[in-house]
């Protein structure tokens, strides 16, 4: 054979012999042409290394223990039809070759002893197939991606050689508003525009299928509502071996809003030397308003500013636009914006815009400025960028002032939550305490530093209710009659009416927990008698932190509770009254929770002891 005919190939060859002085000699010849050679002793060790291995050809003797060669392949056909395989065997008895014959992926049946040359001969000939293989399965799987792509982005039918509409994709029928049923079996004469002229189709028709040959060309279609829109289209005619039409492929591309614009631009813009002159003043006029009007930035494509207009330097507190030109971007970009300031161009390469908030340092020792930016690229006649350009307004007071509201809001809520607790002879830090508790049991659980948060603010309103509850009832220094119990537990749902029709986040968390924090996990709690997860989170841990802070504070009705009674009742009430993770989270930050009843402690004299945990 010749030198290039025995080189390697990109091959992986499973070679399965019992024979030990063979499987050697025959295993050596083999890595002189494959990239690899497996060896197995026998059928079943060859079959799992075909299940673990990805394989390109099988060489395989027959008489072996375990599996035999052909049970072997047999079990190799129930797994892949198409790997080839060639038998090497000693024995030439009918039965073997009429075997052999019944199992599609052998290819060629080889006497021993070999005959290196015609070996090779069938590798190479296996070798040949399994290429044309693999270039049919990628050829196959990248028109499948084709037929994908040109499927999802543009118009697309089908018609058999008469006309008939075959097939129409969803793209289709938005832009015609018939549905799949109303074409299917119609001509594109459906959608055709009157104004197209006849003379127009009979060309169309005859290039597609008298001459046989791709038509492009840009028509008019009517919607079913009447209304006109435009399409750029290819019409191909599918020819079979026969070099006969067995259908056509029609795709197209919507151009209505673009032939729309050009129209307006020829009838609108340069028709005279006085109407540039006047685009040119108007141009001008433009870039003059957005210079006094917001902050205008240009950096090249390596991010270097290139020009920065006078209220941006201004701003930033810039003498000249020298003292800017030729930094870096980032350089007048505040550290805790660098995420944004990365996603800001990232933005830009894959969705065409960026618009957000940027945090820009002032060129002094002090100064921020929150600045609304819109970012976007500038673009060559070919497509390619040539730099960026942004567009800012100066929102920092914007920023500040909604910062104070949401401040005010929270001392409101805050306050609000204090009057619950002073109506029933309780000091503001209880609900101070109350709030610190949820915010760690909210973070040791895996809520968002967001929701985190809320339930830190809404915690403290949920006993809001209790300023409805009568002062008789609400500050009584004894056990409930039934009839109290029952007029006393009325202020969960009562706090949650008081809240529940605000839009306000915080309030609509506030409604949750006045109206879940007496619900118990195993379902005896009030109002609605809720059980495990049905209770929202907010309920549950907020009833954590309500109960652990009420027990260990003296009350109108009861003294403090000492601090292992309180750790006993919580591992007895777990799965019972409290969420069972929720008392575990509790117990592994039992030190933060003392903290914080240390750092807010109540100046509160001591009653007589009256009553136990209510």
């Amino acid at each position: 054979m010749h030198k290039e005919e025995i080189s390697k190939k990109n091959l992986t060859i499973l070679y399965v012999e019992d024979e030990k002085s063979v499987k050697t000699e025959i295993a050596t010849i083999l890595k002189l042409f494959a990239k690899e050679v497996i060896v197995a002793s026998n059928g079943q060790e060859g079959l799992d290394i075909f299940k673990d291995k990805s394989i390109d050809l099988i060489i395989t003797d027959i008489k072996m223990p375990k599996l035999n060669g052909f049970e072997m392949l047999e079990e190799i056909t129930k797994i892949n039809k198409e790997i080839p395989a060639i038998i090497l065997s000693s024995s030439s008895q009918a039965k073997f070759i009429k075997q052999a014959n019944k199992i599609d992926i052998i290819n060629d049946y080889l006497l021993k002893p070999i005959d290196i040359s015609t070996l090779f001969e069938k590798i190479n000939k296996a070798y040949k197939k399994i290429q044309r293989q693999k270039e049919y399965e990628s050829v196959t799987k990248l028109l499948e991606q084709y037929k994908i792509a040109v499927d999802k982005s543009a118009i697309f039918s089908k018609t058999d050689v008469d006309g008939k509409i075959t097939y129409a994709n969803k793209q289709f029928c938005d832009i015609s508003g018939y549905s799949i049923e109303e074409l299917l079996g119609n001509s594109h004469n459906l959608v055709r525009h009157p104004n197209n002229s006849k003379e127009f189709f009979k060309d169309l028709w005859n290039t597609i299928k008298n001459e046989k040959r791709v038509w492009k060309g840009r028509f008019k279609n009517r919607a079913k509502d009447g209304l006109t829109y435009i399409v750029d289209a290819t019409i191909v005619p599918i020819l079979n071996s026969k070099d006969e039409i067995d259908e056509f492929i029609a795709i197209r591309y919507d151009v209505t809003e673009g032939e729309a614009y050009k129209e307006f631009l020829q009838e609108k813009l340069f028709t005279s030397q006085e109407d540039a002159i006047k685009s040119v003043h108007l141009l001008k006029e433009y870039e003059h308003m957005i210079n006094i009007s917001a902050s205008v930035v240009r950096v090249d494509i390596n991010r270097n500013i290139t020009f920065a207009n006078d209220r941006l330097l201004e701003l930033l507190h810039f003498e000249e636009e020298i003292d800017i030109i030729g930094k870096e971007l980032i350089s007048i970009v505040d550290k805790n914006s660098y995420d944004e300031y990365e996603k800001v161009f990232d933005d830009i390469l894959n969705k065409g815009l960026y618009r957000g908030v940027l945090n820009f340092c002032c060129n002094s020792k002090n100064g921020l400025y929150n600045m609304d930016f819109t970012f976007r690229a500038i673009k060559d006649v070919d497509g390619n960028i040539k730099e960026f350009m942004g567009i800012g307004k100066n929102i920092t007071e914007r920023i500040n002032l909604h910062k104070e509201i949401e401040d005010t809001q929270k001392d409101v809520i805050f306050s609000l939550g204090t009057i619950g607790e002073a109506r029933s002879k309780e000091t503001g830090n209880h609900v101070k305490r109350v709030a610190e508790y949820s915010y760690i049991l909210a973070t040791e659980y895996g809520l968002s530093q967001e929701l985190a948060e809320l339930i830190r603010l809404a915690s403290p309103m949920h006993d809001i209710g209790k300023v409805a509850i009568s002062d008789n009832i609400l500050n009584k220094p004894g056990k409930f009659t039934p009839e109290e119990f029952e007029i006393m537990k009325e202020h969960a749902k009562l706090g949650h009416d008081m809240l529940k029709s605000s839009n306000r986040q915080i309030l609509k968390a506030s409604a949750t927990v006045a109206y879940e924090h007496h619900e118990k996990w195993d379902g005896t709690g009030y109002p609605r008698g809720l059980s495990g997860e049905n209770i929202h989170i907010f309920g549950r841990i907020t009833a954590i932190a309500d109960v652990f802070d009420a027990l260990g504070s003296n009350r109108c009705y009861k003294k403090a509770w000492e601090l292992d009674r309180i750790l006993n009742l919580f591992k007895e009430q777990r799965e019972k009254h409290f969420d069972p993770k929720l008392v575990d989270i509790f117990f592994d930050n039992l030190d933060k929770f003392l903290e914080i009843r240390d750092k807010y402690k109540d100046d509160y004299e001591e009653p007589e002891d009256l009553e136990a945990y209510r």
